[in-house]
C-alpha cells in the first residue's frame, strides 16, 4: 500500500513539475543543459581521458582533449556532447575519421559516419582550447579562479558546481551520468606543482614548444564513480605532507597540499580531520573514496567538495572565515567539517537532477550535527542544529525545477537539516534512525538517485508514510505552524490545537508541561481538544527544539 501510494504521489509530483517549467518559461538552452533527452540517454559514459594544457598568463586553455570512452544504450548515429561556446573545438576524432559535429548554444551534437549499436562500446576523441569562465563569486559563481598568492605566485583553481564542467572540458554535462573511473592529466608552466582528484600516478618535467617553456606534468587518476563538477585542478606553489587514518585493520592516506610558507599553521589546524572522520565512519560507515586517499588542498575560495581532494580556503580560522556564531560558538573549520561531509552525501550519493540538490546538501548540513554529537554531546547538537534556524529564508521550495538544470532555494542547507533533525524526533527511535542513515550510504553508495527514492527508502525501512511529511518541507515554502489556546476552567486547562499547513497535514508533536516527560499531540487542520488538568501554564512549552515548526498562540 505505501508503494502504490508513493507511485500516485510521484506522478502528481513529476505533473506538477512539468507544469512549473513551463510556467517558469525555461530556454531552450535550459532543456539542452538539464534534460535527458535521447541524444544524451542513448548513451553512457564509463570513463574520461582528460588532458589540460592551462597557460596561466594567458589565462587560456590551449591544445588540450578530452577522450569520451562510451557505451550504447541504443541505437543512434548522432548524440550530445556539452562545452560551453568560450570554449573552441578543433576537432572531434573517431576510428581515425574526422567527426563533422554542430553546435546549439553549449550543446553539442557529434554526427557518426555509422550507426553506433546497441551495446557497442567506443570512444571520441574531442580537442579543444579556449578561455574558460572566469570565477565572479566563487564557488557560488564559479569557473576559473586566476590568483595569485602573497609571493605573487600563480595560484589557480577551478569550481563549477550548478555552472557545470562544460565551462572548461567537454563531456557529457549531466549530473545523472558518472564515468566507472577518470584519468586527468595537467600541464602547467614550471616550477608550479599540479594537483587534482585521486592519485598521483606520474609527475614529469618536460618542454613545450606551444607555451615555449619548461612545463611540469601530472597524471592523475580517480578510481571511482566520479561527477562532472567534482573533477577539479588546483596549480601553485605547493608543498605537500600526509598522515594517516587508521580504521579497524585499515589505513586511509591524508594528503595535505598547501601554500609553501602555510605548512606550519596547516600542520597545527588539520589535526582535527581525523577526530572528525572516526565520527563521520560512525554515523555514514566507512569513508566511501578509501583506495584514492582524502585529500585537503588549499584554494584562493573558501571550498568545495572536489572528491578526494577538497578546497580549502577558510584561511585555517575556526567556524566560516573565523564567524565562530555560524557554527553555535564551537571551535572547529566549518570548510573541512561541511566539505568532508559531502563525500558520503553529494560524491558517492550523486542525485540524477540538481533539482534534487538537497539530498547532497540537507543530508551534509545534518552531518555538521551528527559531527557535534559526536564530539560535544547531545545538547550541543541540540543547540547546534537550532541555530541553523537562522539561516532559514522560506523563499520558495527546496525542490528546483526538473530537466532545466535548476536548484531550488538555498533553504536546502539549514531546512534541509532541521527536516532531518525533525525526521528523527518524529521517528523517535534513535537506532532505527542511525540505522537507516547508515544504510542509505551503503544501499546507494557510488548511485545517482532522485529524491523520490529517499523518500520511498525511509517509508520503506520505517514501515510508514511520509509522503505528506517530505511534500510540506520539500514542496511548500512555508514551514508548518501550530496554532494552540489554552483555556482555563477552574484550576484546569483545555489545549485546543491545530496545524495551518498543507492539506491533510497530520505530523504528530511533542508538548511538554513541566514534567520530567514530553507527551503527543496528534494535530490535523481542526481545531482538536486535549483536557491537560491541573499546571502552570508558564511551564506549557511546544517541543519546537525537535521540531521544525512555527508555534503561534491564538
Amino acid at each position: 500500500m505505501v508503494y502504490t501510494y508513493i507511485r500516485r504521489y510521484f506522478c502528481i509530483f513529476l505533473l506538477f513539475n512539468i507544469f512549473s517549467v513551463v510556467a517558469q518559461n525555461y530556454s531552450r538552452q535550459d532543456s539542452l543543459r538539464g534534460d535527458l533527452t535521447i541524444q544524451r540517454s542513448c548513451y553512457d559514459v564509463h570513463f574520461y581521458d582528460l588532458f589540460v594544457l592551462i597557460d596561466d598568463q594567458d589565462l587560456s586553455i590551449e591544445s588540450s582533449y578530452n577522450e569520451i570512452y562510451f557505451q550504447a544504450r541504443n541505437d543512434f548515429n548522432y548524440f550530445q556532447i556539452d562545452l560551453s561556446l568560450n570554449m573552441q573545438i578543433q576537432k572531434i576524432e573517431f576510428e581515425g575519421d574526422t567527426l563533422s559535429f554542430d553546435r546549439e548554444y553549449n550543446a553539442v551534437n557529434v554526427y557518426f559516419p555509422r550507426d553506433i549499436s546497441y551495446g557497442e562500446r567506443s570512444s571520441i576523441k574531442v580537442w579543444y582550447s579556449g578561455y574558460p569562465t572566469e570565477a565572479k563569486n566563487p564557488p557560488w559563481d564559479g569557473g576559473f579562479s586566476w590568483e595569485n598568492d602573497k609571493n605573487g605566485n600563480p595560484w589557480i583553481g577551478v569550481s563549477c558546481q550548478g555552472l557545470g564542467a562544460s565551462v572548461w572540458w567537454p563531456c557529457k554535462d549531466h549530473q545523472s551520468d558518472e564515468p566507472d573511473s577518470m584519468r586527468i592529466t595537467c600541464a602547467t608552466r614550471y616550477p608550479w606543482k599540479i594537483i587534482s582528484n585521486g592519485n598521483l600516478r606520474k609527475d614529469t618535467t618536460e618542454w613545450n614548444n606551444f607555451l615555449g617553456s619548461w612545463i611540469n606534468k601530472a597524471e592523475w587518476f580517480v578510481s571511482y564513480p566520479i561527477n562532472n563538477y567534482n573533477v577539479s585542478i588546483y596549480i601553485g606553489d605547493y608543498i605537500n605532507f600526509s598522515d594517516e587514518y587508521i580504521s579497524s585493520n585499515d589505513t586511509l592516506n591524508l594528503d595535505y597540499y598547501v601554500l609553501s610558507y602555510n605548512e606550519n599553521k596547516a600542520r597545527s589546524h588539520f589535526k582535527q580531520i581525523k577526530p572528525m572522520l572516526s565520527c563521520f565512519e560512525n554515523y555514514f560507515g566507512k569513508y566511501p573514496f578509501w583506495n584514492d586517499g582524502y585529500a585537503l588542498v588549499e584554494t584562493p575560495y573558501l571550498g568545495m567538495e572536489h572528491q578526494s581532494a577538497i578546497a580549502y580556503g577558510n584561511n585555517y580560522l575556526p567556524g566560516y572565515y573565523g564567524n565562530t556564531d555560524y557554527i553555535d560558538g564551537l571551535d572547529f573549520d566549518f570548510i573541512i567539517l561541511h566539505e568532508t561531509g559531502h563525500e558520503w552525501w553529494g560524491n558517492s550519493i550523486t542525485t540524477n537532477d540538481i533539482a534534487d540538490m538537497w539530498v547532497h546538501e540537507g543530508f551534509c548540513t545534518y552531518s555538521e550535527a551528527l559531527y557535534v554529537e559526536c564530539m560535544y554531546g547531545y545538547e550541543a547538537m541540540l543547540s547546534y542544529v537550532n541555530n541553523q534556524k537562522r539561516n532559514i529564508k522560506n523563499d520558495k521550495p527546496i525542490l528546483g525545477d526538473y530537466n532545466v538544470n535548476k536548484m531550488g532555494s538555498t533553504d536546502m542547507y539549514s531546512k534541509g537539516s532541521l527536516i532531518l533533525h525533525t525526521l528523527r524526533n518524529l521517528i523517535s527511535n534513535d537506532d532505527l534512525w542511525f540505522k537507516i542513515i547508515k544504510d542509505i550510504t551503503d544501499d546507494f553508495k557510488y548511485q545517482n538517485i532522485n529524491s523520490a527514492d529517499i523518500v520511498s527508502y525511509i517509508n520503506q525501512k520505517t514501515e510508514n508514510n511520509y509522503d505528506l511529511f517530505f511534500k510540506q518541507y520539500l514542496e511548500d515554502k512555508n514551514i508548518p505552524e501550530l496554532q494552540y489556546k489554552l483555556q482555563k476552567q477552574g484550576k484546569n486547562y483545555t489545549l485546543l490545537y491545530r496545524w495551518k499547513a498543507i492539506q491533510d497535514f497530520n505530523m504528530p508533536i511533542l508538548i511538554n508541561i513541566g514534567g520530567v516527560s514530553d507527551q503527543w499531540i496528534k494535530p490535523n487542520s481542526i481545531w482538536q481538544e486535549l483536557n491537560l488538568g491541573s499546571f502552570d501554564e508558564y511551564n506549557f512549552k511546544v517541543r519546537d527544539d525537535l521540531f521544525l515548526i512555527t508555534v503561534k498562540k491564538m
